[in-house]
């Protein structure tokens, strides 16, 4: 298992892939997309959540896996996507299996680490989910990333460290810790494996700055449109320090 290279030029490729800019060495991309051959390449997974183009998919085949509160579905409405049901050990079982072969795929396609999103998705259920849920759903898949050969990133999720380190999460991704202040506890957990993502409607330029001041030379520090698109793409930014 090989951890990405610490305080390296990272860009975050979730909006679509392209080619990176010379100085990038570890490219983050969706788990459809191919890595990019010679860079270090987390592959990232919904793995809390549905995107919205599976949704009809999740509706179809896993329907009991929907997490619902009185018959009714539990939405992340900022993002338009339904929560996945870790509130069981069967129904975390039955996740393990879906969200697990996709993981398997990353590492089948040459991937060397894996992004699972949503870690902090108890926070949005309306109190049907716990965060104790998801950690143990999160254990599930730290324990497939590693049997394949993959390092794990803990995303976001700051009142998880350092019990993330201790589940067995590699390095973390963590975004917008400047503007919520948690910057300092994702480092002393996982010190300078800390790959930070902030965005011009939450902090904007200046928040970025001020990360870069405090902690450009110690970790990645990224500042992206919040879609993260493509080069061309009207609102793109893409900035390293």
């Amino acid at each position: 298992m090989l951890l990405p290279p610490a305080n390296a030029v990272f860009d975050y490729q979730l909006g679509g892939a392209y080619a990176p800019a010379a100085e990038v060495r570890i490219v983050d991309r969706d788990r459809a997309a191919p890595p990019v051959p010679g860079l270090y390449s987390v592959c990232y997974v919904n793995a809390f959540q549905t995107q919205p183009a599976e949704l009809a998919h999740w509706r179809r085949a896993h329907p009991d896996l929907l997490l619902k509160k009185h018959g009714r579905p539990v939405v992340d409405e900022a993002w338009g996507e339904r929560l996945l049901d870790t509130s069981s050990a069967r129904r975390r079982r039955a996740l393990a299996k879906v969200v697990g072969s996709w993981i398997d795929r990353c590492a089948q396609s040459g991937f060397q680490a894996v992004e699972p999103d949503n870690l902090d998705s108890y926070s949005r259920s309306k109190g049907v989910l716990t965060l104790s849920d998801n950690k143990a759903f999160a254990s599930m898949l730290i324990r497939r990333a590693h049997d394949d050969g993959l390092a794990i990133a803990q995303k976001n999720t700051a009142e998880l460290a350092p019990a993330g380190r201790a589940l067995g999460f590699d390095f973390a991704i963590a975004e917008e810790c400047q503007a919520y202040g948690e910057c300092d506890t994702y480092m002393r957990t996982y010190g300078d494996e800390v790959f930070e993502v902030e965005y011009p409607d939450n902090g904007g330029i200046a928040g970025f700055r001020a990360a870069c001041r405090a902690r450009g030379g110690s970790i990645s520090v990224l500042y992206r449109d919040r879609d993260v698109l493509t080069p061309g793409s009207k609102g793109y930014i893409n900035e390293s320090c």
